[in-house]
């Protein structure tokens, strides 16, 4: 179970802030500060850096986010890509946090950010979603597109299904069910027609990008280096195989299929140095070129997650993909992309891995 903060965590000066903040969005005095581009950088070429899988209501997590330099990224664009928080008052205190260490923040909510366990506030997932929205457009963080220097910069909004797993299955070894191993389906609370066990929230996610359609035309037409990003996965390629993880049936709740033809129908190649796509969701740091896109993940994760990292985590993050107009080099630790830029992959092999094979007790 999540360790989550409560208000007596925060220091003065953070708790001040919080009420300062409610009685504004109260009144609705706080004002969006407008993206534009050409933004000037004091000689400096523009850096953008990615992160997600805050998960602040670790304090452990939170406390990294706090320690975050407040100079050293002041010029600098920050992609968010999902679960940030579950509880809100964590969300609005990780989000301000970081405006205050960033010029720019934009943001795709995740899974963990719509649950409502243990909200005080009586809402379903959709409610909570468009509260999140409303706070961000308070805090003047982006979730719509832009271009910032010439660089279109992207959000997208997606959920998982399970049919986007089309690899063979694992048998013979007893699986926890989907509704067991994933709180989703009991942490999130959804109106009748929208349900975690069809196609139905994939369909509904992807369609909340259609209001973008024009802006997107525009910065098709006006930039030749785009940044999509995610909270979901894209691609099946871009998770290890079912056989190399603790639990194989990962695959049927991490990606969709409408996101990935989104994607491309945005970046348009088929090999290009200049089309990068930021996910979450899967805890994995990844980094890797998929016909002709580059696919990166650079999670922060759970505390018992980085110390399971040979460095961790807390120095490297967050990663900067892009920097003066290029695209930044692969830098970051990722053993399982690293892995398949070496190895073919191989899903009809259900084999389990030895360390799988030792959890389920098989060997």
């Amino acid at each position: 179970m999540i360790s989550c903060l409560s208000l007596s965590s925060y220091s003065f000066c953070e708790k001040i802030a919080l009420k300062k903040y409610r009685r504004c969005v109260k009144r609705g005095c706080i004002k969006r500060p407008q993206v534009v581009s050409g933004a000037k950088k004091d000689g400096f070429g523009l850096r953008v850096f990615v992160l997600s899988d805050l998960h602040t209501d670790y304090p452990e997590n939170m406390a990294w986010v706090r320690s975050l330099s407040t100079k050293r990224h002041e010029k600098d664009v920050l992609l968010v890509a999902g679960d940030v928080a579950e509880m809100y008052d964590n969300f609005i205190l990780t989000m301000s946090l970081l405006k205050e260490r960033f010029e720019y923040v934009f943001f795709v909510p995740g899974n963990h950010d719509l649950w409502c366990r243990w909200e005080t506030e009586d809402f379903d997932s959709l409610e909570k979603l468009n509260k999140l929205l409303d706070a961000c457009k308070q805090l003047g963080v982006e979730t719509n597109p832009a271009v910032i220097d010439g660089l279109g910069i992207i959000p997208l909004f997606s959920w998982y299904h399970e049919s986007f797993d089309r690899e063979d299955d694992i048998v013979g070894v007893r699986i926890p069910s989907l509704d067991m191993a994933c709180k989703d389906f009991h942490a999130c609370k959804w109106p009748g027609n929208l349900s975690n066990r069809d196609t139905s929230l994939a369909l509904y996610f992807d369609s909340m990008n259609e209001k973008n359609q024009n802006t997107v035309k525009r910065i098709q037409s006006t930039c030749s280096q785009i940044i999509t990003f995610s909270h979901f996965v894209p691609r099946q390629e871009l998770c290890p195989e079912k056989r190399m993880l603790f639990y194989p049936n990962l695959p049927k709740i991490i990606g969709s299929d409408w996101l990935e033809d989104r994607i491309r129908s945005i970046h348009r190649v088929e090999s290009s140095s200049f089309a990068c796509h930021v996910f979450g969701h899967t805890h994995f740091c990844w980094d890797a070129v998929v016909d002709g896109i580059r696919y990166v993940q650079a999670p922060l994760a759970y505390p018992r997650e980085r110390k399971r990292r040979m460095n961790g985590g807390e120095t490297w993050l967050p990663f900067c993909i892009y920097l003066d107009g290029e695209f930044g080099a692969k830098v970051m630790p990722c053993y399982w992309s690293d892995y398949y830029a070496i190895n073919p992959r191989t899903p009809s092999n259900t084999e389990l891995a030895p360390w799988v094979a030792r959890f389920y007790n098989l060997i």
